[in-house]
């Protein structure tokens, strides 16, 4: 198995849709109505919108294995010194082999190099994948967001943050 990790490009809107969606309904599974989670693929993870977002650079990188893209990560300097995650999901097949390792290690380098000094990420609340992931990684608890989904509910995110070395 050949890992390589690379800036994302237009060519993989498609493949970064499918997996974002897949990915995001995995981690709301039963904990949000079928309603909003229609809504928020429909909106976050068009073909449309996902190619807008990569021409943005809202998504940087993705890790390719045997030339298929396995997962992505994306995100931004959010101040002079701090980055964040703002997506980053891996396709199903490839969980729990270090690829999203590699993919949060390139990504963090990155923006190291710009001057991150700390890094932030939300997670889902109850998100039995991404929480495990973020903590074995060093990053730790801060706080609770709450968003109104619009639809009735309360979507609740673990807001979490590692200091970089």
């Amino acid at each position: 198995m050949e890992v390589k990790i690379r800036k994302v490009r237009v060519e993989d809107s498609e493949r970064v849709a499918e997996i974002c969606r897949n990915g995001w309904l995995d981690t709301v599974d039963d904990r949000l109505s079928d309603t909003y989670k229609l809504k928020n693929v429909k909106f976050w993870y068009s073909l449309d919108k996902v190619a807008q977002d990569i021409k943005k650079g809202q998504y940087s990188f993705v890790a390719e294995v045997d030339d298929t893209v396995a997962g992505v990560i994306g995100g931004g300097m959010i101040s002079g010194s701090e980055n964040e995650v703002f997506v980053f999901y891996m396709d199903r097949d490839y969980r729990y082999m270090g690829i999203g390792k590699q993919l949060l290690h390139v990504f963090t380098g990155h923006f190291k190099k710009k001057g991150a000094s700390v890094q932030w990420a939300s997670v889902q609340e109850g998100n039995s994948l991404g929480l495990p992931f973020y903590e074995s990684n060093g990053f730790y608890f801060q706080s609770v967001k709450e968003m109104d989904t619009g639809t009735g509910e309360v979507q609740r995110s673990l807001r979490m943050k590692r200091e970089l070395e």
